[in-house]
């Protein structure tokens, strides 16, 4: 058997990113940046008002009871023509191009009006001018390539009059779940047989990440069943199996793939949940074969599955692991890296994780319960309340 670190870096080292794409700024939500993009204008592009009020000099300016008589206005898109000279003010609203020869403004409840004229109640101020690039400049590199696009980031891009993104094309990945036992959701359950459930998770999972899912259904134990899954999955660019992983009679994946290009890479992993898991190539296609016990399914997929997409899509993986206090006590460990599924609470702001009392990896309900996964490393030592641990939150 690997270590989880030694499986995440083989399955990383193994695949390349697929190809690039330029698609329309609207259509970028969520995407993965695979060239910086750069501003091609300053924000903002000439010295604006951050108030409402008047524009003036600083020099007219200084002292209350100053009197300047107003020449014309500015609003936002509608710059005033001209320039303020020695006496003169502009009236100016948020947004507007502070005009020529102004360098400071006059807000409007320090302003007492009378027809044409203004008279101060209290100083201007040049902090009430936002200049010219302030947010950025022509050129600046607004995101990194390698960035997954966030709602801000979009609106950034597009104040620096960018409409079109280079990103990294979204990976088709099919999925399969395989075994007798296994019956659709929603039919009559036949004697002996359980659903299918993981599926949702890992089309869910997919879906987060970044992916495009190819559900290629329920497969029995046979292979010429089996052998029908490189066909199905010809346009996808990996392969995910849940199920047939274990040794046993019918764990028939690597048996009847492997007339089909079907390589190995690695096959167990020192963990719970999940021991049974396959990594390889089918048809030069990264293959995944996840555990089929539900709970296993969906660790395996957090930590193993999410950094295959993630290479794929040019980003660099780091699983995000935290540290919280231990509520309750963790007995010693054997030689597998654990994962406990618990739940998480605050205390004087402090982050609490609680194990449950059972960590039976069937236990669907106790999963989707769960906040956290306590992460503990092979022959970690029994540890007691309060004890600072490592945890994944499981927020999706």
């Amino acid at each position: 058997m690997i270590s989880v670190d030694e499986a995440i870096t083989r399955i990383t080292a193994a695949i390349a990113p697929l190809h690039r794409e330029t698609i329309q700024l609207e259509s970028a939500h969520h995407r993965v940046l695979a060239r910086d993009v750069m501003a091609t204008v300053d924000q903002p592009p000439a010295p604006v008002s951050a108030m409402d009020g008047y524009a003036v000099r600083l020099v007219d300016a200084t002292h209350a009871g100053a009197v300047l008589r107003t020449i014309g206005a500015a609003t936002a898109g509608h710059p005033f023509i001209g320039s303020v000279a020695a006496g003169e003010a502009v009236r100016i609203f948020t947004g507007a191009v502070v005009p020529d020869g102004a360098d400071a403004i006059a807000i409007q409840e320090d302003v007492d009006s009378n027809g044409d004229e203004i008279a101060l109640r209290a100083p201007a101020a040049t902090k009430h001018i936002r200049a010219a690039s302030l947010d950025f400049r022509k050129g600046d590199v607004l995101v990194k390539a390698g960035r997954r696009l966030g709602a801000r980031d979009l609106a950034l891009i597009a104040a620096g009059n960018v409409s079109r993104v280079e990103v990294w094309r979204k990976p088709v990945v099919a999925f399969a779940a395989t075994g007798d036992e296994l019956s659709p959701s929603g039919k009559p359950l036949r004697a002996g047989s359980i659903v299918a459930s993981s599926g949702y998770a890992v089309r869910a999972l997919l879906e987060r990440w970044g992916a495009d899912p190819l559900d290629l259904g329920i497969f029995p134990d046979t292979i010429e069943a089996l052998q029908r899954i490189p066909e199905l999955a010809h346009q996808a660019d990996a392969v995910v199996t849940m199920g047939g992983a274990s040794v046993g009679d019918h764990d028939l994946v690597q048996q009847a793939l492997a007339p089909k290009g079907f390589a190995l890479d690695f096959w167990k992993i020192a963990m719970r949940p999940g021991k049974p898991l396959i990594f390889g190539s089918l048809g030069g296609k990264p293959f995944l074969g996840l555990p089929g016990n539900p709970v296993s399914s969906y660790v395996c997929a957090i930590l193993l599955l999410r950094p295959l997409i993630a290479t794929m899509l040019g980003m660099t993986f780091r699983q995000q692991c935290q540290t919280a206090r231990l509520a309750g006590r963790l007995r010693d460990n054997d030689s597998r890296q654990d994962y406990i599924r618990a739940s998480l609470s605050v205390r004087d702001g402090e982050p609490w994780v609680e194990p449950f009392p059972i960590q039976d990896s069937s236990m669907q309900a106790a999963l989707a319960r769960a906040d956290a996964l306590i992460v503990r490393s092979p022959r970690a030592p029994a540890a007691n309340e309060g004890d600072s641990v490592e945890i994944i939150r499981l927020d999706d």
